[in-house]
């Protein structure tokens, strides 16, 4: 029993990990961070998705309201002309919206901020990409949330548990597949549906990472699952495959994701 306790908290610990990992080196991500302008504080997040109806916000924290600045847009990957527009102010607070743009949309833009005679770019270099989707309803995503961790913990279980020369993998097996099952191939179609307009844009329909992801650890779950058929425990099988699912999700979340292309 002790031995199951402490396997159970070591796969907890890589997936809490590997959540945290997968979220912030993802390019949905905020950038976030403070800057000075002139002897003045500015904090930032730079928000790089938006769901949803309406524009999106780009809030900054500049309380000298001799602070100001502009943003500079365009649609991402289109050769339309830059647009410049001053930020707005909200109390200690400053503004720039980016106009709505239709699920896959992408927007990159930059901002300038100013104090005085100083002037700040922000980001310091390059420009930030913004992906815009639409609402997708909480019954929906939250089971997809939760069945996705819950595959993850019982995966990594199940190949800590493959590792011990007598580990029972057979039932841990079945779970994992289950839950990957519900999570990724049935409330994640539908996620993606109320997202992106689409049930499934990975293989053979298109390369979105995060579906042929999910596509190949069903696969490998599927084959370890289908070795362990009877009485066997196919235990190599499941390591393979609660290695494989590790490595695969540890790719950021939405990276070369559903994305609109312009001319």
């Amino acid at each position: 029993m002790l031995k199951k306790i402490l396997l159970w908290a070591l796969a907890l610990l890589i997936t809490l990990a590997s959540a945290v990992y997968q979220r912030q080196t993802g390019p949905t991500y905020p950038i976030d961070g403070e800057l000075d302008v002139g002897g003045a504080t500015v904090a930032y997040s730079l928000t790089r998705t938006h769901g949803g109806p309406g524009d999106q916000e780009v809030v900054l924290t500049a309380a000298d309201p001799a602070v100001n600045g502009t943003v500079t847009w365009r649609r991402y990957t289109s050769s339309d002309p830059w647009t410049t527009e001053p930020l707005g102010r909200r109390d200690d607070r400053l503004v720039a919206v980016l106009p709505h743009q239709p699920p896959a949309g992408k927007i990159e833009y930059r901002l300038t901020l100013f104090r005085g005679e100083a002037e700040r770019p922000l980001p310091a270099t390059g420009l930030v990409v913004t992906r815009f989707k639409g609402a997708v309803p909480h019954w929906a995503l939250m089971p997809h949330i939760l069945f996705m961790f819950a595959a993850m913990l019982v995966s990594n279980f199940a190949g800590l548990e493959a590792l011990r020369p007598t580990g029972k993998t057979r039932r841990v097996a079945l779970v994992t597949f289950g839950l990957l099952t519900m999570g990724g191939m049935i409330f994640g179609p539908i996620v993606q549906k109320f997202a992106f307009g689409a049930f499934w844009t990975g293989v053979p329909f298109g390369w979105d990472l995060t579906d042929n992801k999910t596509l190949i650890a069903f696969i490998f779950w599927a084959v370890a699952v289908w070795a362990g058929r009877g009485r066997r425990e196919a235990r190599w099988w499941v390591f393979a495959a609660a290695v494989m699912m590790l490595v695969i999700f540890l790719v950021p979340h939405s990276m070369f994701g559903s994305e609109l292309r312009h001319a």
